[in-house]
């Protein structure tokens, strides 16, 4: 597919040319077309800049542009190409920033904020997708992304506080860890699941108090591991 069109359809993303190109169209047609409104020049670059066929499986690549999330093994996914792009236009960025991502995923997500962001703490409660995330990243030359594996709700304590913090995966609340976390004039955005919906949540912390208010209605997977356990326990 090339984005609704017949066009070169045997010029796959593994071609740096036709990657470079798919890349562009996604930027113009998906991101900052068709209504969609992400306008943050720093934000457009760098979807530009990272190739996200790259963080697919093999077998995903020619969809690996689509407008769509894609399937990543273990029951993940990679998210659409505009909820990265919305989510991290939200947070903000600065190039001093330091950046904490729970729900590393494939990495996609992670690469797009490093262009932004001086340092990025990822967190993957999924060991394979960890190791198979941070692999890919060493390969694409992104030394200023630290994976870990493990259960992302309780944060990244001993490298906190944080400018920003992004959840990829979808908690019934907020959790608290990661709100004392989040340094004072910080953003965080989280998808919150109320049941039989969810919501992005966009949060600001000032002078210690969390104003918050729901941007998006999105689909995510659940945050799993102890608050999934603590809901049980409710």
């Amino acid at each position: 597919m090339w984005f609704g069109t017949n066009k070169n359809p045997q010029r796959l993303p593994g071609d740096a040319d036709a990657s470079a190109t798919w890349r562009q169209r996604m930027v113009t047609e998906q991101l900052a077309g068709f209504g969609r409104g992400i306008t943050n020049s720093r934000v457009l670059a760098a979807m530009e800049r990272v190739p996200r066929h790259e963080f697919v499986p093999a077998a995903l690549r020619k969809s690996a542009y689509d407008d769509s999330a894609l399937l990543i093994g273990f029951g993940q996914t990679i998210s659409q190409p505009y909820v990265v792009a919305f989510m991290t236009e939200k947070l903000e960025l600065q190039p001093d920033d330091k950046v904490l991502e729970i729900g590393t995923g494939s990495g996609y997500q992670a690469a797009v904020l490093a262009e932004l962001a001086k340092q990025v703490y990822t967190i993957e409660i999924v060991e394979s997708l960890a190791t198979r995330a941070a692999m890919d990243l060493k390969r694409l030359a992104y030394t200023n992304i630290h994976v870990r594996a493990g259960d992302g709700y309780q944060g990244w304590p001993e490298v906190a506080p944080f400018d920003a913090i992004i959840v990829t995966c979808a908690p019934d609340r907020v959790p608290q860890p990661l709100v004392d976390q989040l340094k004072d004039g910080g953003r965080m955005i989280i998808p919150v699941d109320e049941g039989d919906s969810q919501n992005l949540v966009l949060l600001h912390k000032r002078a210690g108090q969390m104003e918050q208010h729901a941007v998006l209605p999105v689909r995510f997977v659940p945050m799993t591991g102890e608050i999934q356990r603590s809901k049980i326990n409710r």
